[in-house]
């Protein structure tokens, strides 16, 4: 089912179906995360979903922004999205796969963003769920070799890629991106309280980047008592400007 809703009570509306993946906390975190230079006129989103980076991203720049989901519905429901916004002018959703995209646009962009599938196609979990939402959660049209291959191709030299992830794939994460000429430069860990294991792994790299890796402090999302912390605050508030 079909049905318009608040992006966390930001001044956007974004189309979603109850069908397919609906975005997540992950993607609020990541387009926050990013370091958005006035430098980066052109930025690229893979596996944009429906296409709720792009719209938050927008807010935090006037640069031109392309959304890439080779899912046909989500592509249509980001596209909704984007002209409910207003955003035609600046937001672009392109419908087809990320590698033959890639391949068609070398060395174009100058910030990727990407919350791509997090888990292995052996990992069987949620292998219930509809094909569509198994394909926005497992490798199975798209692994992390395919996304370091894309940004390599996408990427000017010592353009950066920002990424949101598993903490649990940190290793296979740092090791794709070097295998790629993909420099890892920064990593930030989130937690949901202090009682609690990392899940969620921020990673910035930079294409042809000098070595040299900053590990920062962490997001932690909840109090003990489940009231959101003032650093959640005001990481929401960081996105709204």
């Amino acid at each position: 089912m079909e049905r318009l809703d608040d992006v966390l009570g930001y001044d956007l509306k974004i189309y979603q179906n109850s069908s397919y993946f609906s975005f997540s906390l992950d993607s609020i975190i990541l387009a926050n995360y990013a370091n958005i230079r006035l430098r980066d006129k052109n930025i690229v989103d893979f596996c944009t979903g429906n296409g709720v980076i792009p719209l938050i991203v927008s807010k935090r720049t006037k640069n031109n922004i392309v959304g890439v989901e080779i899912q046909e519905q989500l592509a249509r429901l980001a596209e909704k999205s984007v002209e409910y916004n207003k955003l035609t002018d600046r937001i672009t959703i392109v419908n087809e796969d990320a590698n033959e995209f890639s391949s068609r646009h070398l060395n174009e962009f100058d910030l990727v963003l990407c919350n791509p599938p997090y888990f292995k196609v052996e990992d069987k979990s949620s292998f219930n769920e509809s094909y569509e939402k198994m394909i926005a959660r497992h490798e199975i049209t798209f692994n992390l070799e395919d996304l370091c291959k894309c940004c390599k191709k996408v990427l000017k030299d010592n353009g950066n890629l920002y990424i949101v992830h598993r903490s649990d794939r940190l290793i296979d994460i740092i090791e794709t991106l070097r295998k790629h000429n993909l420099e890892p430069k920064r990593i930030r860990f989130v937690y949901e309280n202090v009682s609690k294991e990392s899940t969620l792994v921020l990673v910035e790299a930079q294409k042809c980047g000098s070595v040299g890796l900053k590990v920062d402090s962490p997001i932690i999302l909840y109090n003990l008592d489940g009231t959101e912390t003032s650093e959640y605050e005001l990481l929401q508030k960081e996105v709204r400007k």
